[in-house]
């Protein structure tokens, strides 16, 4: 199965998430499947990015989750900053936080030089965090968003390439006040 940017109005009501997936997938063509993706949550997210997790790994991707491993009541700095680590290093091309409202580990992440984390709502919000900011974490919400809302997120997010030209020297600027320590 695939991930699409958006299911688009011809889609039709689940009648169980699995299928409705499926009947998605059919409709796009995954050019991105090789993507290393670093994932990661908190006792709130879990139950997400466990989902998310599955049908990833199920499409192909490779998919390194740092934890939490269950639905007991953790912290999320340590594994949403293990995940955003391993994606400015390089090891991981992209990465999928999960929290309570998303912001949390959104904030995390922004610490970790190199990253560009976005706390994206809505396939359109995860599309231009691509295309106009070359984010390269998203974050979710555990408790607004179920995996057929999450799908076309981290569709768009996993799919949208960054476009360069003006919007490459504004995140050069990004990267420059990094380094600055401001």
């Amino acid at each position: 199965m695939t991930w699409l940017p958006y299911w688009g109005p011809e889609r039709q009501p689940a009648t169980g998430l699995e299928p409705s997936l499926r009947k998605a997938a059919s409709r796009c063509s995954g050019n991105l499947a090789r993507v290393k993706i670093a994932m990661a949550s908190d006792h709130a997210g879990f139950e997400l990015k466990e989902a998310v997790r599955q049908f990833l790994e199920g499409d192909g991707y490779e998919v390194v989750d740092v934890g939490t491993h269950s639905s007991e009541s953790t912290d999320y700095p340590s594994f949403a900053a293990k995940a955003s680590e391993l994606v400015a290093a390089g090891d991981c091309d992209r990465g999928i936080l999960v929290c309570g409202s998303g912001n949390g580990v959104a904030i995390v992440a922004n610490k970790v030089a190199g990253i560009r984390a976005v706390n994206a709502h809505d396939r359109d919000e995860a599309e231009m965090c691509r295309r106009h900011n070359d984010a390269n974490v998203v974050t979710l919400s555990g408790q607004r968003l179920d995996v057929e809302q999450a799908a076309p997120i981290v569709g768009a997010f996993l799919e949208t390439e960054f476009e360069g030209g003006r919007h490459e020297r504004r995140v050069k600027a990004i990267s420059e006040v990094e380094q600055q320590g401001l």
